[in-house]
This record gives C-alpha cells, structure tokens and sequence, in this order.
C-alpha cells in the first residue's frame, strides 16, 4: 500500500462562512515553535513505525492557510520528513495556497524547500461571489496568483466552488470555461454544502442563504461533467479532474484506502502498526496540540485500532468514490468478504452499478446519489 504524510497548518489570515475545517484566525504566532512541534509528532510517528518504515510517496501540507508559513518552515518540516523516512525518487509534495497570501518570492522558496505541487483555492471567478464567500482576494489577484503558480510549479491544481446561491446554469457553464482556459491539469470543483455549525449553517436554518435545489445542483453537476471531459479533465473521483497521469497521488492514497500519517492539530491519519490499522487523530485547539507535543506527550484525541469490518465499510466507502471503481478480488483477499451479489445485481439494475469482471464501480447516475448506493450495499 502507498503511504503518504499529511500535515496541518491550522492558521488563517480569515475564516470563510461555509468552512468547517480546523482553521483558526490568528494575528501572530511563533512559526518556528509551531513547526517544532510538527517535527516532534513526525519524530513519534516514525519511532511507532518502526525500523521497517514505508517509503513516503506523497506530502501533503493543508490547513488552513500553509501558504502564510514562510519556505523555511517547509523546508525544516520536508527536512525532518527525509531523515525519517526513505522518500520516493518522485515524490509528490503538495501545499495549499490562497490567494491573498501568494507571491513570487514565497511560491520560490516553497519550491527551493522542495514542494513540487500547489494547489490553489480561488473558489470563484467574480469578485461578487468572492466576498459572499469570505475571501479576502478579489479575481484579480486569484487571476495574478494563478500565474505565480504555473510559473513557479509544473504541476498546479485549481479549487471553485459552484451552486452558489443564485448561481444558474450559464454562469456556471462561463466560469468554467474560463477556469478551464487556465490550462491547470487538476480541478477540484465542489458543490457549496451548508456544514453545521458554521455562520452558513445559521444563515440557512433562518432563511437569509438559499442553495440551489437538488434538480439545479444536479444540473450543474452534469454540466461540470460535460465540460471537463470535452476539456481533456475528466472525473477521476466525485469532485476532482485531471489530465490523465495529473491526478492527486495524495488524496488517491485516500481514497484506494493506504496508509497515511497526519500531524498537526485536528489531523487524521490511518496507520497499520504490528499488523493493525489504527485509525489517530490528534486534539484540535491548536495552542493545546502545541502545548502537550511540546511537553514531550502524545497529542492523540484518538488512536484506535479499527477492525476489519469496519475497515472495510471504510474502504469501500472511499474506492467507490473514483472512476476507476473498486477491485472485488482484492478487497475480498484484503477483509475477506465481498458486497452480496444480490445487492450488486440490484443497483446495476437501477442503472447505479456497473460491474466489468472484478471492477466494480459507479454509473453518471449513481455518482450522483453515491451516499445512497453505498448505504445501500452495506446494508
């Protein structure tokens, strides 16, 4: 299994109304500490692993905002990583960026310390729909940021966000072509959902946010599929679009169900220890995550080990997710039972499921209700 190591930078210049993330707006804060602490959790990872660690594959620095960090924590943090692990001769390290914080000089150092991917949330082409959405940067700048990033880093993705209130099918069908101009090899396009407990959240319950209905939302799905498939960018997962080859190696450890290491605060990670998969997760206030690292402890919320039926509602979960589908032989030589047959025939008969020898995978259609078709194979 591939593994990867993702690290969290919990700090943001601004927190967006429709972001439930581990984001926390602070005025100041000592970067060098914070990125000790980082090294120190990377040093306890490591130690629990063993001498027979994995080689790295993918780093993936999110947040938060990692493009406030200056190279140097990069660099230290990429540095620590090395002399822990073997590192693969192509490894891909990414770090996301936002376009308020983007300059030449900082997209060089990150570069100089070894990043070699940049992934930038631009998440709307009009300044309108920028400010609805809590960005500090206007189009503009997201235009300008952009082209700091293809300049400095060969391989580059994009992030919008679309069924935004009052958004119709034309708009939407415009601004993609206009992303899509940019010449990015990925594109991560999301749908606007309303997550509890953000200021979104509030503004819906009372009636002053309303999303697209299901039927529009549906449209406006369909048309992104249209349009980045005659681009050359189809949908390798529900959400992500790639030049075939410019995938996320990331997130596709992610979503095949590897193994991956997440420090920082409020980091996840999914680790297999003497045989085991442990599911972690580290304490979410930031100044307690740095606190209890710094004073030599763990700073786990949780660490548990998961067992295999669990697991392998998990990975099915995640695999169904892409395009590619789900390999039935070798998740059933993995957890040692398969989705029952009769439920398969069922969802390829409501045109949800296709299945191609052992491949099985979702239909346009089942994409689109996917959270249905796989509650209704597991249960």
């Amino acid at each position: 299994m591939s593994f990867g190591i993702y690290v969290h930078w919990p700090f943001c210049a601004a927190k967006c109304p429709y972001c439930d993330f581990n984001s926390h707006v602070r005025t100041s804060f000592d970067e060098e500490g914070w990125a000790d602490a980082i090294a120190r959790e990377l040093d306890w990872t490591a130690e629990a692993q063993g001498q027979d660690r994995p080689i790295v594959e993918t780093i993936f620095f999110g947040g938060g905002t990692p493009s406030l960090m200056q190279g140097r924590s990069a660099a230290r943090i990429l540095d620590r990583i090395s002399r822990l692990w073997r590192m693969a001769n192509d490894v891909e390290i990414t770090l996301e960026a936002n376009p308020a914080s983007a300059d030449a000089a900082r997209f060089a150092d990150y570069r100089a310390a070894g990043v070699n991917r940049l992934s930038l949330g631009m998440q709307a082409l009009n300044d309108t729909d920028l400010k609805f959405l809590g960005r500090l940067h206007n189009a503009t700048e997201a235009r300008a940021a952009l082209g700091l990033a293809m300049a400095n880093f060969e391989r580059v993705s994009l992030d919008l966000i679309y069924a935004r209130p009052g958004q119709s099918d034309a708009q939407w069908r415009e601004e993609l072509k206009q992303a899509l101009a940019f010449g990015t090899d990925h594109l991560s396009l999301y749908q606007l959902t309303i997550e509890p407990e953000t200021p979104f959240a509030l503004l819906h319950k009372n009636g002053q946010l309303r999303i697209p209905d299901d039927d529009l939302a549906a449209g406006l799905y369909e048309t992104t599929q249209e349009l980045t498939e005659a681009a050359g960018r189809p949908a390798y997962e529900i959400s992500n679009h790639a030049r075939p080859g410019s995938e996320s190696r990331h997130n596709l450890i992610y979503w095949r169900y590897g193994d991956y290491a997440g420090v920082g605060p409020g980091a996840h990670g999914r680790l297999m220890l003497d045989g085991k998969r442990i599911a972690t997760s580290t304490i979410r206030l930031p100044e307690r995550w740095r606190d209890t690292v710094t004073s030599g402890s763990k700073a786990f919320a949780d660490f548990t080990m998961i067992g295999d039926t669990d697991a392998a509602r998990e990975h099915l979960l995640m695999n169904l997710r892409l395009r590619e589908g789900i390999d039935l032989g070798a998740y059933e030589a993995r957890w040692g039972h398969r989705p029952a047959s009769k439920k398969i025939e069922r969802l390829i008969e409501q045109e949800m499921l296709r299945q191609d020898g052992e491949i099985l995978s979702a239909t346009p259609q089942g994409r689109l209700v996917l959270n249905a078709v796989i509650s209704a194979l597991l249960n």
